[in-house]
C-alpha cells in the first residue's frame, strides 16, 4: 500500500483525465486512488482511498497548467473561478508604492489576506510590505509555476485543520517530490502588439545513493517590460473615453487660491516643448479659468503632455531565480529523514509615473497654497488676495531618463524544512511526521521622493517674515519664471532623493502530527484519526527609511511597523463509517495566540457528511468555523499620514441642488491628509461556512459536481472606505442620504464618521477638511454565498482519437458588507456600493488528442462588474487560450500556446475618466501572445 498527498474535488476530473489518456486505466466507480493507494485529501489529516471528500477541492495538475497554456501562478489562479476578489496588478499603481511587483489571490473575494497560502503544505512567509498600506498577505508571484506538481484550492473556513487565516479558503502548491530523470523546459514568450519577451528555464534532476535520494530543481525566469505608450488603447489622455478633447496631464500648472488656473501663456509653453519626449504644449481645460470682469468660469491653460499619462508600466520589468531541493534518507523500521529547501531571488522593477512637487507648509498642510504678493495674477485689484499654487510634475528629460525614476524591490525568499516522518504499529497503520519550517522573506526596496525643503527652496525661495500677513499662509517673494523653467538632471538630483525600505517577514513553525485509517473497526469500516500540535512565532519588520516617517519627503510621512507574536495550537479528527454508505467527519482545535500584550484563544471546528447511496453518487456537506489573527501590521502600525484625496460630499450638498454622487466626485474632488496607525486591541476576526452538495459520476467517462457556499465573517478587522467615510459624514450633518433618504446622527455610523472626519474650526481653511482617519477596528459583518459547477467528460472518436471537454462555473447569490450592527446591509453587486467584483465566473475547455499530438482551448468568463462612475455596469467577458503539444519522440516535447487568443482589448467602460480607462485589477492591454516550450527528459520514464 503507498501513501500519497493528493488533493480532490475536481480530482474525479484529474483521475479520470490521467487515467483515461495517459494509463488507458478506467476509474473505479467510486473515486478511489489507484493500485490501492492511501491518499491525503486537502481538508483533512486523516489518509483514506476515496479522493471526494465532503468539502469540494480543486486540483491544477502540471498537465493542466502546460495544456491551459498559463505563464505564472498568477494567470493561473485568475482561471480559478472561485478566485472571485479584486486584487493588485502592475498597473495598481497605488497599490504598487505600497507592494511592488507583490500579486495576491482572494479566494471569495472576501479579502487576500483571508486566502491562507501553503507551499508543500506549510506556511510561507508574507510579503514583507503591507498590501495597501494595511493588512499581511502572501505573494504568489515569486513561486516556480515550472516546479509546480498540482495546486490545490479549498473554498471555505477551514481552520480547525489548519489554524488561523483560512477562513475563505486554502490554496496549497505542491512542488515536485520524486526525481524522475533530468528534464528540462526552455520556454520563449513574446506579445504580438510588441514589449513583454519572457524567457523561463526549468530543470529538475535528482538521485538515489543506498537510503539516499535527492531532488534538485532550478528555475530562471525573465519578464521584459510593457508601457502603457505601447499600446494604442492606452498611449495618450485622448483614450479618456469622457471626454471629446483630451485632458492633458498636467505638468506645469499655476493657480488662485480657489485653483483658478492662471494663464502661463502660449510662448511658457512653447519654451517646454522639448520635454516628455517633444509632446508637451498650451494645453486647455474648459471651465477651469476665471475672468474676473466677466465674472465667470473660461478655459484654463497649462503646460502639459497628452502622451505623458502613459508613462506607466502595464507589465513589471523582472527577474527571478529559483532553487528547490528535497532530500530523504531511510532509516528503516519505517522511519524517514527529510529535508526540504526553496530559496528564491527576485528582481523587479516597476514605474508608477514621475513625481511631482508643490509647496507644503511647515504644519504638514499639503494643500500647496503661499502668499506671493509679487505675482499680479487675477486679483490685481485685490492686493490681499495674492494666493499662489503651483504644481511641477517632472519630465523624463529632467529625472535623466526613465530608468531613474524606477520602482525597484530585490527580495530573497527562504523556506526550510528538515524533519522525520514513517509509519509504526501493526500494519504500519499508523502515519507520524513531526518537522521544523523556517520561511523568510526580505526585500530592499527604492524609490525616488521629492525633499520638501530643498524643493520649496530651489523654486519659491526662503520664506518671508511679514508681519502685515493676515492671510494665515507663509510668504514666499516667488518668481513664476522658476515654475517654468526645465530642471537639468543635476538640478533635479539636489531635490530629489531615493528613499530606501529593508522590510522582512520571517514565520517559525514546529509540527508534529499522527494519523491513521484504521483506528478501530466498526460495522461500517474502520475509523480514521488524526492529531496535530503546533507551535511558532512570526515576526515583521518594516525597517523604513527614517526620513520616511518625519515630514521630509513631499506627499507621505509614512508608518513604521515591526512586532511579533506566538502561536500554539492543537487539533484532533475523526472519520466515522457510520454506514456502509455514510461516513461523517469531525475535527475540533484550539489556538492560542500572545501579541502586543494581549492573549485570546480560539476553537474552531468543523462537521462533515458523505452520503454515497450508490457508487456513482456522493452527497455531500460540511460545516465549519473559522477565525483569524489580526494582521501584524494592524496591531503594531505606528503613526503616520498618507497622502489622500476625496470627494467632499458635503460640500457639494450644500452647494449644489439635488447633486449626484458623480457630481460631487467630479468637481468637488479634493486633496487632504489621511491619518493612520495601529490598534493593539484588535479581537480576531471570525467565519462560519457551509457547503453542500454533490458528486455524480454516471460513467468512468463523465462527471457532474454541485456545491452551494455560504461564509458568514464577523469582527472583520477594516480601515473604513474613505469615500464611504464622506458620504456619511455630510448624510449625518445634512439629515439625508444622497437619496433622500433621513439619516439619524445618533446612530453609530454617524458617530463614528464625524469623529474621523475633521474640518478645519477656524482661518483661511475654515470648513475645509483637514484630516480623515481610518484606524482599523473589529467592524464590519460580510457574508457570500453563492454555488459552483462543474462537470467534465471524455469519449473516443473513432480514428480522429479522443476528445475531453469541461467546465466550471461559479455563481454568487449574494455578497453583503455591513459595517456596523444596525446600519443599513450593503450589496456589493449595487453599482452605488463602489465594489468592483463580479457575480460570476467560469472556465471551459475542450482537448483533442490523437496519438503524439494534442490541442487544448480554453476559455475563461467573467461577469458584469460595477462600472468606474458606479452607477452602472460594464460588460462581461470572454477570454481565449489555445495550446498545442506534440511528442517529437519518447524523450522530447514541443508546445505552442497563444494567449488571448483574438486579441482582445479590456472591456470598454464609457464612464472611466481615470487612467489606464479600463479596470486595471481585472484586465490588461497586453493583447496577444505567443509561448514557445521545448521540453526534453534524460532517462526516468518517459513523458
Amino acid at each position: 500500500m503507498r501513501r500519497h498527498i493528493l488533493a480532490a474535488g475536481t480530482s474525479l476530473l484529474v483521475v479520470a483525465t490521467a487515467s483515461a489518456q495517459d494509463n488507458d486505466q478506467p476509474v473505479e466507480p467510486d473515486g478511489a486512488g489507484q493500485d490501492g493507494d492511501v491518499i491525503v485529501v486537502l481538508g483533512s489529516r486523516i489518509p483514506r482511498t476515496q479522493v471526494e471528500g465532503p468539502a469540494p477541492v480543486t486540483t491544477i495538475t502540471a498537465e493542466d497548467i502546460l495544456q491551459q497554456g498559463y505563464p505564472d501562478i498568477p494567470a493561473l489562479l485568475r482561471s480559478v473561478t472561485q478566485n472571485a476578489g479584486e486584487t493588485q496588478t502592475t498597473q495598481s499603481y497605488g497599490a504598487n508604492t505600497f507592494t511592488p511587483g507583490a500579486q495576491q489571490v482572494d479566494l471569495r473575494g472576501l479579502g487576500p489576506n483571508h486566502t491562507l497560502v501553503l507551499v508543500n503544505g506549510r506556511r510561507v512567509a508574507d510579503f514583507p510590505m503591507p498590501y495597501g498600506g494595511n493588512s499581511n498577505v502572501a505573494d504568489i508571484s515569486n513561486i516556480p509555476i515550472g516546479l509546480i506538481e498540482r495546486v490545490e484550492v479549498l473554498s471555505g473556513a477551514a481552520s480547525a485543520i489548519y489554524g488561523s487565516d483560512a477562513i475563505s479558503g486554502v490554496v496549497n502548491f505542491e512542488l515536485k517530490d520524486a526525481a524522475d530523470g533530468t528534464r528540462f523546459d526552455i520556454q520563449v514568450g513574446t506579445t504580438e502588439r510588441g514589449g513583454g519577451t519572457s524567457y523561463r528555464l526549468t530543470g529538475t534532476t535528482g538521485f538515489s545513493s543506498g537510503n539516499f535520494n535527492a531532488l534538485f530543481g532550478a528555475e530562471y525566469r525573465n519578464q521584459e517590460p510593457i508601457w502603457g505608450f505601447d499600446r494604442e488603447i492606452q498611449d495618450s489622455s485622448a483614450d479618456n473615453p469622457t471626454t471629446d478633447t483630451p485632458l492633458a496631464l498636467r505638468n506645469f500648472l499655476r493657480t488662485d487660491e480657489y485653483y483658478s488656473y492662471l494663464d502661463p501663456g502660449a510662448s511658457t509653453c512653447a519654451n517646454l516643448s522639448h520635454l516628455n519626449q517633444g509632446s508637451t504644449f498650451y494645453a486647455t481645460r474648459p471651465g477651469y479659468g476665471w475672468d474676473v470682469a466677466a465674472g465667470e468660469y473660461v478655459d484654463g491653460h497649462f503646460c502639459g503632455s497628452n502622451e505623458a499619462m502613459s508613462y506607466g508600466m502595464i507589465q513589471s520589468d523582472r527577474e527571478r531565480f529559483n532553487l528547490f531541493s528535497s532530500l530523504t534518507y531511510d532509516a528503516g523500521n519505517g522511519m524517514e529523514f527529510f529535508l526540504d529547501a526553496q530559496l528564491g531571488y527576485s528582481d523587479t522593477q516597476t514605474f508608477n509615473g514621475f513625481k511631482s512637487w508643490y509647496y507644503v507648509a511647515p504644519d504638514g498642510n499639503e494643500e500647496g497654497t503661499f502668499y506671493n504678493p509679487n505675482h499680479i495674477g487675477l486679483y490685481e485689484t485685490y492686493s490681499w488676495r495674492q494666493l499662489d499654487n503651483w504644481y511641477r510634475l517632472f519630465t523624463p528629460e529632467e529625472i535623466g531618463g526613465f530608468e531613474n525614476g524606477m520602482i525597484t524591490n530585490e527580495s530573497l525568499t527562504l523556506n526550510i524544512t528538515p524533519g522525520v516522518r514513517g509509519t509504526f504499529g501493526a500494519n504500519d497503520a499508523w502515519n507520524y511526521e513531526a518537522y521544523f519550517n523556517h520561511a523568510r522573506y526580505t526585500s530592499e526596496m527604492a524609490w525616488p521622493e521629492i525633499v520638501i525643503d530643498a524643493a520649496n527652496a530651489f523654486f519659491l525661495g526662503q520664506p518671508v517674515d511679514d508681519p502685515n500677513n493676515t492671510t494665515g499662509y507663509q510668504r514666499f517673494d516667488a518668481d513664476p519664471t522658476r515654475l517654468y523653467t526645465p530642471l537639468t538632471p543635476a538640478e533635479y538630483d539636489s531635490i530629489a532623493a531615493h528613499t530606501v525600505y529593508e522590510p522582512e517577514t520571517w514565520v517559525n513553525n514546529f509540527q508534529a502530527s499522527v494519523s491513521t485509517g484504521e483506528l478501530l473497526e466498526l460495522p461500517a469500516g474502520p475509523v480514521g484519526f488524526a492529531a496535530v500540535v503546533e507551535a511558532g512565532t512570526q515576526n515583521y519588520e518594516i525597517n523604513p527609511d527614517p526620513r520616511a516617517l518625519e515630514q521630509y519627503y513631499v506627499g507621505i510621512r509614512d508608518s513604521d511597523g515591526e512586532g511579533d507574536r506566538e502561536h500554539y495550537g492543537a487539533g484532533a479528527e475523526f472519520r466515522i463509517p457510520v454506514f456502509e454508505f455514510l461516513d461523517v467527519s469531525a475535527a475540533g482545535r484550539y489556538d492560542q495566540y500572545a501579541y502586543a500584550d494581549n492573549e485570546f484563544g480560539e476553537f474552531t471546528y468543523n462537521l462533515g457528511a458523505e452520503f454515497r447511496p450508490f457508487d456513482r453518487l456522493l452527497i455531500r456537506g460540511a460545516v465549519g468555523t473559522g477565525f483569524r489573527a489580526p494582521d501584524l501590521h494592524y496591531v503594531y502600525r505606528g503613526p503616520g499620514t498618507v497622502n489622500g484625496s476625496g470627494a467632499d460630499y458635503y460640500a457639494c450638498r450644500t452647494n449644489e441642488t439635488d447633486p449626484s454622487a458623480s457630481d460631487c466626485v467630479n468637481n468637488y474632488w479634493e486633496g487632504f491628509i489621511n491619518e493612520r496607525g495601529g490598534n493593539p486591541n484588535l479581537l480576531p476576526e471570525t467565519a462560519r461556512s457551509i457547503t453542500g452538495g454533490f458528486v455524480w459520476a454516471p460513467t468512468d467517462s463523465f462527471n457532474l459536481s454541485v456545491d452551494y457556499f455560504s461564509i458568514e465573517m464577523e469582527d472583520q478587522v477594516l480601515n473604513l472606505s474613505v469615500d464611504q467615510l464622506l458620504r456619511d459624514e455630510a448624510a449625518c450633518r445634512i439629515g439625508t442620504s444622497l437619496d433622500g433618504a433621513a439619516v439619524d446622527p445618533s446612530t453609530p455610523t454617524c458617530v463614528d464618521a464625524l469623529d474621523r472626519v475633521q474640518r478645519y474650526a477656524t482661518g483661511a481653511l475654515s470648513g475645509e477638511i483637514q484630516y480623515v482617519n481610518v484606524l482599523p477596528i473589529n467592524v464590519a459583518t460580510e457574508e457570500t454565498t453563492g454555488l459552483d459547477v462543474e462537470a467534465n467528460a471524455s469519449f473516443p472518436i473513432g480514428s480522429m482519437g479522443d476528445l475531453s471537454v469541461g467546465a466550471s462555473y461559479t455563481y454568487v447569490f449574494d455578497h453583503t458588507i455591513q459595517q456596523y450592527p444596525g446600519d443599513p446591509v450593503i450589496d456589493q453587486f449595487e453599482p452605488a456600493s463602489g465594489y468592483e467584483i463580479p457575480r460570476d465566473k467560469g472556465k471551459a475547455y475542450i482537448t483533442w488528442t490523437r496519438d503524439r499530438f494534442s490541442t487544448t482551448l480554453t476559455t475563461i468568463y467573467t461577469g458584469e462588474m460595477t462600472n468606474w462612475n458606479w452607477d452602472d455596469k460594464i460588460d462581461d467577458s470572454y477570454w481565449f487560450y489555445l495550446s498545442a503539444q506534440y511528442d517529437v519522440s519518447d524523450r522530447m516535447r514541443v508546445s505552442a500556446t497563444v494567449n488571448n487568443l483574438l486579441d482582445s482589448d479590456p472591456v470598454e467602460d464609457p464612464s472611466h475618466a481615470s487612467y489606464p480607462y479600463y479596470n486595471s485589477s481585472w484586465y490588461d492591454s497586453v493583447g496577444r501572445t505567443f509561448f514557445l516550450q521545448l521540453t526534453y527528459q534524460l532517462g526516468g520514464e518517459p513523458l
